[in-house]
């Protein structure tokens, strides 16, 4: 039935849609601003670095909340173990910073 349904919803926006291509609807759009330079421009591996970092310290905060919620009921075990995570959270940003993935060179 899923199937069906994206089938028929496909189907229907090729029967449906308005066809009148022209040229200023074909050219790339980029925030109303008219296009500038080569497509393909190629970024630095430092801006993909640095989002995946900073995805992988965004979620030592997102573990770190409901630690800080649930302190009180956890004891001692749970202040242990999360001094264990940030120690190894600590440790990859320390290796990371010594590979030099935050100089911008």
């Amino acid at each position: 039935m899923a199937i069906l349904v994206g089938l028929g919803a496909i189907v229907a926006g090729l029967i449906v849609r308005p066809r009148k291509p022209y040229a200023q609807k074909l050219s790339t759009y980029e925030c109303g601003n008219p296009p500038v330079g080569e497509p393909r421009y190629k970024f630095s591996v430092k801006f993909y670095i640095i989002a995946m970092l900073f995805v992988v310290f965004d979620v030592e905060a997102v573990f770190l909340y409901p630690w800080a919620v649930a302190y009180d009921k956890l004891g001692i075990f749970g202040f242990v173990e999360m001094m264990l995570f940030i120690f190894i959270l600590v440790v990859g940003y320390v290796y990371v910073w010594k590979k030099g993935a935050f100089d911008w060179e």
